[in-house]
């Protein structure tokens, strides 16, 4: 009876021979991996680069590429009931008070929005009241000028409709049309 060598089982390793890398595989296996690397990081870091940007974005904030004009964006916050006890302010009043106090030291545009909204008045009490929101966009170049005309607004709007007070919130856009 003759042996043979035993047959390897189907779960028995097999081992392959390769022959070693040349040198110009090995230089092109280490370009990819440099170039991955790179996208990886380019991946990564782009986010974090356009976040260093932002001049007073929070820690962390990722904002998209800078685009359009530097713009202020001013919104003024209007109430429409009296502290006097006297009848609110009507929309036609508003309208009036829109077109010729606003108007025309903004011509170039505007917008007016409705809400609801409350506030505490000067005695205490919680004021709940229609109101309306005025957006107001003007370049950073006019800033000084735009300032003075919107403080005349709020002066304006608080002896002509007794009102106490006229919020205004102000803060740094860019803008494209």
């Amino acid at each position: 009876m003759t042996s043979h060598p035993p047959r390897p089982s189907a779960s028995a390793t097999t081992r392959t021979h390769t022959r070693p890398h040349s040198h110009a595989s090995l230089r092109s296996l280490r370009s990819r991996g440099a170039l991955a690397l790179t996208a990886c990081l380019l991946v990564v870091g782009a986010p974090t680069a356009y976040a260093t940007l932002a001049e007073d974005a929070p820690a962390g904030t990722v904002i998209a590429p800078a685009r359009g004009t530097p713009y202020i964006e001013t919104r003024l916050l209007f109430g429409t009931e009296r502290p006097d006890g006297g009848p609110a302010v009507t929309d036609a009043q508003f309208t009036a008070f829109v077109d010729r106090a606003v108007t025309p030291g903004f011509p170039d545009g505007l917008t007016v929005q409705e809400g609801r909204g409350q506030r505490r008045d000067a005695s205490g009490t919680i004021e709940k009241e229609r109101s309306y929101e005025l957006i107001l966009l003007y370049p950073v170049s006019s800033a000084a000028v735009s300032d003075r005309r919107i403080e005349e607004i709020r002066g304006d709007h608080r002896e002509e409709f007794a009102q106490e007070a006229v919020a205004r919130v102000d803060d740094r856009k860019r803008v494209d049309f």
